[in-house]
């Protein structure tokens, strides 16, 4: 059963750096695949993710965020149902994800310099564990998307699965969200380079020029 995005608008979503380490926690969890990546998989080589251990993927996720310094640079979301932290999205510069650079998969059948600075990702979502399939996804996709306008992004993509009913997918396969989420936070499809991969993105306007 997918999330809907019907009641989205029910969550508040803020900077990660906003946020406190303790609700960080609260979303990752004690146990499972999000407490065990940290979001660090795009953020490492293979050979680097192997010997990294999960403390040091956890302090690394909190040096990125700069949780509980809304000062800080940041490079997340988290989302809020009331006062309890339910949801997480990473999303910065494209050029911030070093296996997603080297991956083949999001460039297959695209002309795309790699290096640019301007356009960013969503790479990972995450939601507490008894707050899924209530539309969390959505939100956080939504925000996102203001949140790289607002920074000066060109571009904002994304590299989700496609969920087909009545088939069972696993966090470790969606954790880079359905086609439908980022559609519905208007996204569109750009490529498909894979059956049960694809490549959304939307294109921001430039700024006008200022008249004064």
């Amino acid at each position: 059963m997918p999330e809907s995005p019907a009641i989205a608008d029910q969550f508040t979503v803020v900077s990660a750096n906003q946020a406190s380490r303790a609700d960080l926690d609260a979303v990752f969890g004690a146990r499972g695949e999000p407490h065990r990546c940290q979001c660090q998989w795009f953020k490492t080589s293979a050979d680097q993710w192997r010997s990294i251990p999960v403390e040091e993927r956890a302090r690394r996720l909190e040096e990125q965020t700069g949780c509980g310094d809304p000062d800080s640079p940041t490079t997340g979301l988290v989302a809020y149902l009331g006062e309890e932290p339910v949801g997480w999205c990473a999303v910065e510069p494209r050029t911030g994800y070093p296996r997603l650079l080297r991956s083949r998969v999001p460039w297959t059948g695209r002309e795309e310099n790699r290096a640019d600075a301007g356009v960013w990702s969503v790479s990972c979502f995450v939601t507490r564990t008894g707050y899924r399939r209530r539309g969390v996804s959505y939100a956080l996709a939504a925000a996102a998307v203001d949140f790289a306008r607002e920074r000066g992004a060109s571009a904002l993509e994304g590299y989700p699965m496609i969920t087909e009913p009545g088939r069972t997918v696993t966090w470790d396969e969606l954790f880079v969200g359905s086609r439908s989420v980022f559609a519905a936070a208007g996204f569109e499809q750009v490529s498909h380079p894979t059956p049960r991969r694809v490549v959304m993105r939307i294109d921001f306007q430039p700024a006008p020029p200022s008249s004064g």
